[in-house]
């Protein structure tokens, strides 16, 4: 379609007019024929199907009759006022409601006439009724075009309420589609609609808006969908290729004494076959003088930390400095507790830097960073502050990298003159498909394989009614030497939620395990930072058997001997929440439990995230049936952020055309690297287009 019809306000299409243009504009955002044309439906019904009277049954989905008016009329009075219309067809009777716009309906139904009437049938007493059903003169619905499937598009209360109905959304776009004819502009070469079975543009969106078979339907969606993930998945591609052709990095190419040192004398226990695989990776990127910017992807206690403390020592070997962003102070504080513990051997100089950070000890850091007797640096967004100097930042690692901003990681870049290599790891696993769409720009490293001598964790789903049981259980385990994490959903009691909560939870503890024989710690985010620590110091050093907590511990705390993890009103958690709260247990050499405690009352996916969680350890597993339940937006964090704001596709149910589609995109970009072909112009124009509006998707990365 010409790009200056796609642009035409939508004021100028009859039907619409400046106040409904206004609407449009503020709660749908079409504000063009185009926005229009590409506002699609989010569902279909049959509308080919007709039923007889004495066929129906109740609270059945949708159905069609066809059948005369007798009668109109009002029945009962003030707020119990509803309009009854008697409908008639060979074969019995039954009754049309509405409460609401009775008069509209009062005097423009006419007895006597022949009706379509569609809606949901319900029984009262001997009568069918359809409360508020769509109605249309037999004689009208057989002038109009027929469609197979009438679409159902999406709509907002406040367009309801002006009486911009589907029905509207239907005849507007009808009206859309006569003025503009057959007017798209193909996208996709036809060499790639040949290989891909794909119908052209123009049968697709006419298709789409009006069905005229179930197959058809289904090659429009097949079309329209490929070609938005073709496109976002040749801009993912081009960005990698760009930042690895154009953006010049650091060559990293020393293997010097720092690492060699390190690996040989220093390592506390042998790496894992997928850690050498990742510690290799990087390393390729390092020497290629292009920008390295990677994922690294690893289960909770894969062993993550050890591969950046061997990134790190590249960077120092070549003369650079290092630095490690977490996205909270007590990861922060872990990191900076492991890596020291590592590096003390080497002499290497690291230090820590948060915002609780004192001036005097700021002071000594920026000066050591600047004249490069730091080697690596260990913070949080205290990292990307503008006093913050490097001497030669030669790498820099994020951890949990989807809690940080763009223009935050993009400070990091800043810092040198040459942006640092990046390495962004996090423990929350991506399906493959989401990170195809959020990461396919970047390269992606997998830690795949648990330290050896690591158990699987037991894990068990246990009712309110067994806790006794489960009380006697954590006995037993502290007889053997074992620390408890005991876990809660809430600080304070909710009085619209019927769960446990920390306060009630922990002087239920204390009282089933009364001192001096037992301690218990308690830990949550309104303590004071210098209390958290203290109570968590206790535990690591065993000083008490049981930690009570809400999810504060899910990140930041290491500790070998907890071999217990119960998590009350467990329904309550995210499976990735879930998840990263096991792994605080199952560290060291002894078997490790988790316990999900819950009521009885359970909704449906409640049920599901319990029995994936009792099933598996697998993150990636679990991280897909987390992206089924809860959709990209909400696993990434992003759901505010119009992140994944397909029009047509979801990643989710279409996984498997995601892959074909960049599949595709590789292969087209093999052949033409360039975009330059004359069979390929039409992408050339599409992909110019994209870059010059630059934020369509604004996902990529």
């Amino acid at each position: 379609m010409p790009v200056n019809f796609l642009t035409t306000p939508i004021d100028y299409l009859s039907g619409v007019g400046p106040s409904r243009a206004d609407l449009l504009r503020k709660e749908l955002g079409i504000q063009t024929y185009g926005d229009l044309a590409n506002f699609f439906p989010n569902r279909y019904v049959d509308r080919t199907q007709f039923h007889k009277i004495n066929q129906l049954v109740p609270e059945t989905a949708q159905v069609q009759i066809v059948g005369k008016l007798l009668s109109i009329g009002t029945a009962g009075a003030g707020k119990a006022s509803r309009l009854v219309a008697t409908l008639a067809d060979d074969t019995g009777r039954m009754e049309l409601v509405w409460f609401k716009g009775q008069k509209y309906f009062r005097e423009n139904l006419k007895v006597n006439e022949v009706y379509v009437v569609y809606g949901k049938v319900s029984k009262y007493g001997a009568m069918y009724s359809i409360a508020h059903p769509d109605v249309e003169l037999l004689k009208d619905f057989r002038g109009r075009p027929s469609n197979a499937m009438t679409p159902i598009y999406p709509s907002t209360e406040t367009l309801t309420k002006r009486q911009l109905t589907n029905k509207y959304f239907v005849r507007l776009m009808r009206q859309l589609f006569s003025e503009i004819k057959s007017a798209f502009v193909e996208t996709l070469p036809e060499d790639l609609m040949r290989d891909q079975q794909l119908i052209t543009k123009n049968v697709a969106m006419q298709e789409i808006h009006f069905p005229t078979s179930s197959t058809a339907l289904q090659a429009a969606l097949k079309r329209l969908k490929f070609e938005e993930l073709f496109f976002i998945q040749m801009e993912l591609l081009l960005q990698n290729r760009i930042r690895k052709t154009q953006i010049k990095g650091y060559v990293l190419e020393t293997v010097g004494d720092h690492f060699n040192n390190f690996y040989n004398f220093n390592l506390p226990f042998e790496l894992t076959g997928a850690q050498k695989r990742v510690v290799k990776e990087i390393r390729a990127d390092m020497v290629t003088g292009a920008h390295m910017n990677r994922l690294l992807q690893g289960d909770v206690g894969s062993g993550k930390t050890i591969v950046a403390v061997l990134t790190c020592l590249l960077a120092i070997d070549n003369g650079f400095q290092a630095c490690i962003m977490a996205p909270t102070e007590i990861l922060a504080q872990q990191h900076m507790a492991g890596v020291s513990e590592l590096l003390a051997p080497t002499g290497l100089k690291v230090a820590l830097l948060t915002g609780s950070v004192k001036t005097k000890a700021r002071r000594v850091i920026h000066e050591s960073l600047e004249d490069g007797s730091l080697d690596i640096l260990i913070g949080t967004h205290a990292l990307i502050e503008d006093k913050v100097k490097f001497l030669n930042l030669g790498v820099a690692i994020v951890d949990e990298q989807h809690r940080f901003g763009v223009a935050q990681r993009a400070k990091l870049w800043k810092k040198n003159k040459l942006p640092p290599h990046v390495l962004v790891m996090t423990a929350t696993p991506i399906p493959r498909t989401l990170a195809m769409s959020l990461y396919g720009d970047l390269d992606i490293s997998v830690i795949d394989e648990l330290p050896p001598g690591r158990k699987e964790i037991k894990t068990v789903h246990r009712y309110d009614k067994n806790r006794l049981g489960v009380f006697s259980f954590i006995k037993d385990e502290i007889k053997k030497g074992r620390q408890v994490y005991i876990v809660y959903p809430l600080i304070q009691e909710s009085e619209t939620l019927d769960y446990k909560d920390l306060m009630d939870g922990y002087e239920s503890i204390v009282r089933e395990f009364p001192m001096p024989e037992y301690q218990v710690s308690i830990v949550h985010g309104q303590m004071k930072p210098a209390d958290k620590d203290y109570e968590m110091q206790r535990f690591v050093e065993h000083k008490t058997q049981i930690m009570v907590a809400t999810t504060v511990i899910e990140v930041g705390v290491n500790v070998p001997n907890a071999s217990v993890m119960i998590i009350e009103s467990a329904e309550r958690f995210g499976l990735s929440q879930l998840h990263q709260l096991r792994g605080r247990v199952g560290r060291g050499a002894d078997q490790s439990f988790c316990i999900l405690m819950t009521s009885h009352k359970l909704s449906a996916e409640a049920k599901t995230r319990l029995e994936t969680m009792v099933e598996t350890t697998d993150g990636f597993k679990i991280a897909e049936v987390d992206l089924k339940l809860r959709g990209p937006g909400d696993i990434m964090g992003t759901r505010q952020s119009g992140v994944m704001e397909l029009r047509i596709a979801d990643i989710v149910r279409d996984n498997e055309l995601l892959a074909v589609a960049r599949n595709a995109a590789i292969n087209f970009l093999q052949e033409d690297p360039s975009i330059g072909l004359e069979k390929n112009a039409t992408v050339r124009r599409v992909m110019s287009h994209l870059q010059a509006k630059k934020g369509l998707w604004k996902y990529i990365s």
